[in-house]
């Protein structure tokens, strides 16, 4: 049996689910998410609960049981917390600021970087800290992990741009004889 697939999934009061030819939808607070759910796995609602099952056991059915529930919750959880991804950027003349189109970036380039945030993401830039948010936590990671790709922190001093969250292994330099 699956550990992840089998734990229930509990719904918030403003949230409702509903589930027809293979689509899930799950509305609240903050938005709208649907997707279209895999043919071994099956879904029941419940008043608060909602669980997922498979029809068959075998060894990629199980898999496919424990990544469903695990998108489900996370459908949940998306629209009605919302989710928060916070990048940090370091670096002498290194900075980011909010457009209208998305957010323009100074990374050490000749030329700054346009970058235009995909729908239902929305970006915040407060010095050299720039907030993600978004109710859907696989676009969310995706822009992040984008953001990130621009210029990724270098080992030595560190600069370029990171998850808040992230530690960077530094290396020594040269030494001079």
């Amino acid at each position: 049996m699956s550990r992840v697939g089998k734990k229930p999934i509990q719904l918030p009061e403003k949230t409702t689910v509903s589930y027809k030819d293979r689509i899930l939808s799950v509305q609240g607070e903050k938005g709208t998410l649907s997707m279209t759910v895999h043919p071994d796995a099956e879904i029941d609602i419940n008043d608060s609960t909602l669980t997922v099952s498979v029809r068959r056991n075998d060894q990629k059915t199980k898999a496919v049981w424990g990544m469903t529930r695990a998108l489900v919750a996370n459908m949940v959880t998306g629209v009605s917390q919302g989710f928060e991804r916070i990048l940090e950027i370091n670096g002498v003349g290194y900075r980011a600021q909010a457009t209208s189109s998305g957010l323009e970036f100074h990374l050490g380039y000749s030329h700054p970087i346009q970058f235009s945030l995909p729908e239902g993401i929305f970006a915040s830039v407060e010095k050299n800290v720039i907030r993600l948010s978004g109710i859907d936590k696989a676009l969310l990671g995706y822009t992040a992990s984008s953001i990130r790709q621009l210029r990724p922190p270098e080992p030595y001093k560190g600069k370029g741009v990171k998850y808040a969250e992230e530690l960077i292994q530094r290396k020594a330099g040269k030494t001079a004889k």
